[in-house]
């Protein structure tokens, strides 16, 4: 059965992004066959994956056309791309769906997402329609949180988000996890925020945290994932084990 998760955060810059596309590369390198889906509007996975600038002519999810004529094949065997879209009505179109529409994007997402072993839906930094969407069509959803002092704010928000989209369909979504971005063992806060996280989430949060690392950094601007720009790095190991404790919680 395909895994899909949703990986949001209503919060900018912690690691969203990066976390989708470093999880979609270590899948697809199990030889799985893996979708990254850029659903945020400035398409920061699609460029961080070599597709710069890179519009479409009309988004399949507004046309309910079939993915097969969007979806582009990255550098890395067994790894798509469902490229964002900069196209102003299309995004527009997407904020702004009714209910009978919103259920057919979600049944179209059900339908396409059963070609692959692993879809990752990259959401935009908020709460609003499209990340809505993208956990309806998810089976687990992915928190990154930065290591820093405003880390929990807005993250009750987003869980109770989340439990009403689970409460609406029920067995169907559940918490993959929360994952700590830019851990830096140096700093006293870093520790602070680690305790207190995982007091207050308890077993949701995983083991592996992803350190901050310049080559986690650097990837994006070369197109490609962590992995395979630096994979002797830390943050490129760190999201290998992120990848494999993936793996193990669902085959317990």
């Amino acid at each position: 059965m395909v895994r899909v998760f949703c990986v949001a955060n209503q919060k900018g810059g912690v690691g969203k992004t990066t976390t989708a596309i470093s999880l979609a590369d270590g899948f697809a390198k199990s030889a799985a066959q893996t979708l990254l889906v850029d659903l945020d509007p400035q398409c920061n996975a699609t460029g961080g994956l070599g597709f710069e600038s890179y519009y479409l002519k009309s988004h399949p999810l507004v046309t309910g056309t079939a993915f097969a004529e969007s979806v582009v094949q990255t550098r890395t065997p067994h790894l798509s791309l469902l490229p964002g879209s900069r196209n102003f009505g299309d995004v527009e179109t997407l904020t702004r769906t009714n209910e009978a529409e919103s259920r057919r994007i979600q049944d179209q997402l059900n339908q396409e997402f059963r070609d692959y072993d692993f879809v990752l839906i990259d959401c935009p930094p908020s709460l609003g329609h499209l990340t809505q969407l993208a956990l309806s069509a998810s089976t687990e959803v992915l928190i990154p949180i930065q290591c820093e002092f405003f880390a929990m704010e807005g993250l009750v928000q987003m869980i109770e988000v989340i439990k009403k989209i689970m409460t609406q369909q029920p067995e169907k979504l559940e918490f993959g996890g929360i994952v700590l971005t830019m851990y830096d063992a140096s700093l006293e806060l870093t520790y602070e925020v680690e305790r207190e996280v995982r007091e207050f989430f308890g077993e949701i949060v995983f083991k592996t945290v992803i350190p901050r690392d310049i080559a986690v950094s650097e990837a994006p601007s070369h197109g490609l994932s962590v992995i395979d720009y630096a994979p002797r790095s830390h943050g490129a190991r760190a999201y290998i084990e992120l990848c494999m404790e993936i793996l193990d919680h669902r085959s317990r």
